[in-house]
């Protein structure tokens, strides 16, 4: 594996030369309070496997809670528009690595997808191989779920990619996407299919799933079909991937994006959509936000997230538990929530990522740059109310109980959020801004990475809305309509002046800093994406 040593070196230094190491403090804490609560979590299932007498109830919990873990690994990072690292193929194919060695450290990378399960599965392998009422070796059926875990990942990861690299098919992908995310709630909420569905996340009702078989010789109750079964999985994976890998190896993807000279008849139509920034505004301020706008539109990285914001939020948060749901009757809240947090990578945390090397053209062009970010801003405002209308048009066409006071409630609190948002995300557009390849149609940082990011920033930009709500909560009859938008109005005003004082940061950081941003926007991966 001398070759993968030095990829893997290569990566480490593109990292450490090109990546911009501003606010390492900040990255650090937010890693600290996300990965620290997986591990401790991984520590509490240990302690729990470790113990003589809960091996009935583990034997009653392992399937269901591996069937979790393989649910997290293959959707979650796919709900986050998230892959993972992965191998940048075109970069390697001059090179005379054999596929096989590629496919080893592309299966490798996969953890990255979803390390919070690993380090799950690792902590209750340690507690059974500790269990005095096991045997030590029964810890060793975890590692062929984690392999097969690893070698599907891939298969679908590069199967999916070659799928959303075809332009005409990509909004059907995205569509089937939903469906199948969607497929665990539905089943298990919904149907006849319910109580069968339900019974995998409590007992063993047939060892031929890969999580009850890998179950069966974790806790030691019939090892060898368990075992048989669980290396049938992994080798059928392994193929799976292994296929799919070398299919990626050979696929040309700007071939299979590529498009007509033709104009489609709507060309006229988008072409007023796009003209809409110059109705209300005056340039250089109109300019810039067309600019974003029609970017971002034709951007399949953004046109992704943004069709998943009125798709997955809507299936998983209202059709999937009907109106039983958890959010009662804010279910278009938190959908319209879910899509901040999808469009935040590309409308908050990273607004340059885009513009990659070009974005030295804000610091020679004579605007001042505090009108480049309110461009961007506005631009992300446009596409977050086009968002939210979209989810409740939705919503209204599948016959969901829709009036006027939960559209204002979703746009209000969407409001604030955003204000609060926006301040956070133009300091981190200028003190780690990274470069962004709009043509790859998933992140390609793991989940785990992005949830820790979020687990900091998005509770405190959501403590206003905590208070509106609040106030809603204490106050009685139709004055708690009034506390409630009256609080988020004053969060609002208050939000336009840490806003303003945001964005004066911003700007002074990138005048201190515009070498060192711009090097890092123009710097290319290495040879793993991410």
């Amino acid at each position: 594996m001398k070759r993968a040593r030095a990829i893997l070196w290569a990566h480490w230094r593109t990292l450490l030369n090109f990546y911009p190491r501003a606010g390492l403090a900040w990255t650090a804490i937010a890693a600290f309070l996300w990965y620290g609560f997986w591990l401790f979590a991984a520590a509490a299932a240990g302690r729990f496997a470790a113990g003589g007498e809960n091996v009935a109830f583990l034997r009653l919990a392992l399937p269901g809670g591996l069937l979790l873990v393989f649910l997290y690994w293959q959707i979650v990072p796919l709900l986050m528009a998230a892959t993972g690292a992965s191998l940048d193929l075109r970069k390697l194919k001059a090179y005379p690595i054999p596929a096989g060695e590629l496919f080893a450290i592309e299966a490798l990378l996969r953890v990255t997808a979803a390390i919070e399960m690993m380090a799950v599965v690792c902590g209750v392998a340690a507690g059974i191989a500790r269990n005095p009422a096991l045997p030590w070796w029964c810890a060793a059926g975890l590692a062929p779920y984690v392999l097969f875990n690893l070698f599907l990942a891939v298969g679908l990861r590069d199967l999916l990619m070659r799928a959303m690299a075809r332009r005409r098919i990509r909004e059907i992908v995205v569509f089937l996407l939903v469906m199948c995310a969607a497929l665990p709630q539905i089943l298990l909420t919904r149907g006849p299919a319910r109580e069968r569905f339900a019974a995998l996340l409590k007992k063993d009702v047939w060892i031929g799933w890969p999580w009850s078989a890998a179950a069966a010789v974790a806790d030691g109750s019939n090892a060898l079909a368990g075992a048989a079964i669980s290396l049938a999985w992994m080798a059928a994976a392994a193929w799976f991937g292994r296929w799919q890998f070398g299919r990626t190896l050979a696929f040309d993807k700007e071939a299979a994006g590529a498009g007509g000279a033709r104009l489609p008849p709507a060309a006229r139509i988008r072409e007023a959509f796009f003209r809409l920034p110059s109705m209300i505004l005056a340039d250089p301020l109109a300019a810039l936000v067309e600019k974003e706008i029609r970017f971002l539109a034709r951007s399949p990285r953004f046109r992704l997230v943004f069709l998943m914001g009125f798709t997955f939020g809507i299936v998983i948060l209202t059709v999937s538990f009907g109106r039983r749901t958890f959010f009662g009757a804010d279910y278009l809240t938190a959908v319209s929530v879910y899509s901040l947090l999808l469009l935040s990578e590309s409308c908050f945390w990273n607004s340059f990522g885009f513009d990659r090397g070009a974005a030295q053209i804000y610091f020679l062009a004579p605007v001042p740059f505090s009108r480049v970010l309110l461009g961007k801003n506005l631009s992300a405002v446009f596409f977050i109310v086009l968002e939210i209308s979209a989810v409740a048009l939705v919503c209204k066409a599948l016959g969901l109980p829709m009036d006027a006071r939960r559209v204002l409630d979703a746009f209000a609190v969407a409001a604030v959020m955003t204000i609060f948002l926006l301040c956070a995300g133009n300091l981190l557009s200028v003190h780690q801004a990274r470069g962004v390849d709009p043509s790859t149609q998933f992140r390609a940082h793991a989940a785990g990475r992005v949830q820790a990011m979020l687990a900091v920033i998005y509770p405190v930009a959501f403590i206003p809305v905590a208070l509106a709500y609040l106030a809603r909560w204490a106050l009685a009859g139709e004055w708690a309509a009034w506390g409630f938008f009256g609080v988020l109005a004053l969060d609002a005003a208050a939000g336009a002046v840490v806003y303003r004082i945001a964005l004066q940061s911003a700007v002074q950081a990138a005048e201190r800093s515009k070498e060192q941003m711009i090097a890092a926007l123009a710097a290319g991966d290495g040879p793993i994406a991410g």
